[in-house]
């Protein structure tokens, strides 16, 4: 029985809740045993975990909190710009008591009113880590955040429109977001170019394929990203449209995730220049 507990546990990263060990069959004594013979151990009286669990899980159990804001956006591989805070981010409910944590702990503590009645799950909501993200990251890179949220998460903005957000900020970019962006990088380069007044439209079809942004009439920008690694077939399609593009009077910029991450001064430059040229406009 506690050789099956432990693969019950695996199987949940190494951590669960008492009571779904119970409910999942194990009885109190065999829970005891297992717990006595050092296989596992129970935190805060309610989370058995096994030594080798995941570190955030077991972090979470301990502080009586959820993962939240960053840490759940990295464990749900939501697009981030590399320069934010890389520590762990926990979401507590008010009134549910102090965080046990060691000190000198290196996160962030998000004390919220959950936007939904909260579980027993060591993550928040996908709703709650937004509006956590909403305020505790610099609008343009929380943009980002949020439009690749909607991706990975299909959620539709209209929907996150509809939500009683508690923040000005999450408000804002609720009403911004509108997941047409592939990726975060899109969204830094569509912000910026949104404030020069320049008409700029995502995901345009032209040539039978979809192009990451169209600005005016003739201006291509293609953006590859970080985990841009075509395929020799691929990287040929990718060179016969742009040529198909060039043909039919477009002008193709192609940009890296290096160059726009690490060196936007001369993006934006070279941006200006093409419009400088007017090669954003029909002849």
């Amino acid at each position: 029985m506690t050789s099956e507990l432990e693969e019950w546990l695996r199987e949940r990263r190494g951590i669960a809740h008492r009571s779904d060990v119970l409910r999942a069959g194990y009885g109190v004594a065999a829970l005891r045993g297992f717990v006595r013979d050092g296989r596992a151990r129970v935190i805060r009286r309610a989370w058995v975990t096994l030594p080798d669990a995941a570190p955030d899980l077991v972090t979470a159990a301990t502080a009586g909190g959820r993962i939240s804001c960053l840490s759940l956006a990295r464990r749900r591989g939501w697009w981030m710009p590399p320069d934010l805070d890389p520590h762990p981010h926990l979401h507590m409910v008010p009134g549910s008591g102090s965080a046990r944590l060691p000190d000198g702990w290196p996160g962030r503590l998000h004390w919220t009113i959950p936007l939904s009645p909260p579980g027993r799950d060591l993550t928040a909501t996908v709703e709650d880590a937004l509006a956590h993200v909403a305020g505790c990251v610099p609008h343009d890179a929380a943009l980002a955040v949020w439009e690749s949220a909607v991706r990975v998460e299909g959620l539709a903005p209209e929907a996150l429109r509809c939500i009683p957000w508690t923040s000005r900020a999450a408000r804002e970019l609720a009403g911004e977001v509108i997941g047409l962006s592939d990726s975060g990088l899109e969204t830094l380069v569509v912000l910026p170019l949104r404030r020069w007044g320049v008409p700029v439209v995502q995901q345009a079809r032209i040539a039978g394929r979809f192009v990451d942004l169209l600005i005016g009439e003739r201006l291509v920008l293609q953006i590859d990203g970080f985990a841009h690694h075509s395929s020799s077939a691929q990287r040929t399609k990718d060179i016969a449209h742009d040529a198909e593009l060039a043909l039919r009077g477009y002008t193709v910029m192609r940009l890296s995730y290096a160059q726009i991450v690490h060196d936007w001064p001369a993006v934006e430059r070279s941006i200006r220049r093409a419009l400088a040229a007017r090669l954003h406009l029909a002849s």
